[in-house]
């Protein structure tokens, strides 16, 4: 039955590294994702409008805010729309799913209330110092998460 089928999620982003996420764990964990359910997960970011604060009224206008807030959806249902061909390319027919928040309190909730078996996310590659600075989704997610994390980093050659 559907509802007894375990739940994989791939979280992705606008990144290469999270595309080849995706393409790895279509190609090499097909058994599992034909035996589960693959929930497509993005994230938009919570707008930050301070830099239209600067503005003569003291505060960003509606209509810009609104604005933005449109733009986002579109560039997440884009890239949920892009992730789902691909996965349909490779005969899987997967869930789509977006938020908007932090990226990594945001995958962390959708993990829990999705109940969400193992969660798949790219690896930026980053190195210590800039993941002390920008910190990591993955870093977090591996360390909070209550599933298995599995980070696919894209090989470099």
């Amino acid at each position: 039955m559907e509802s007894e089928k375990k739940k994989v999620m791939v979280a992705i982003d606008e990144s290469e590294c999270s595309r080849y996420a995706l393409q790895w764990t279509l190609d090499n964990l097909s058994q599992t994702i034909d035996n589960s359910q693959l929930v497509l997960f993005t994230v938009q970011p919570i707008s930050d409008f301070t830099y239209a604060y600067a503005s003569s009224f003291g505060a960003a206008p509606p209509e810009l805010i609104r604005s933005i807030q449109e733009n986002q959806n579109k560039i997440a249902s884009a890239l949920l729309e892009k992730a789902e061909q691909i996965c349909a390319n490779n005969g899987i027919v997967a869930e789509t799913v977006t938020e908007v928040g932090d990226p990594k309190v945001a995958i962390y909730e959708a993990v829990e209330k999705l109940n969400i078996q193992l969660l798949v996310l790219g690896s930026h590659g980053r190195g210590a110092i800039k993941r002390a600075f920008l910190g990591s989704v993955s870093n977090y997610c591996v360390h909070n998460v209550k599933c298995p994390v599995l980070v696919v980093r894209k090989p470099v050659y």
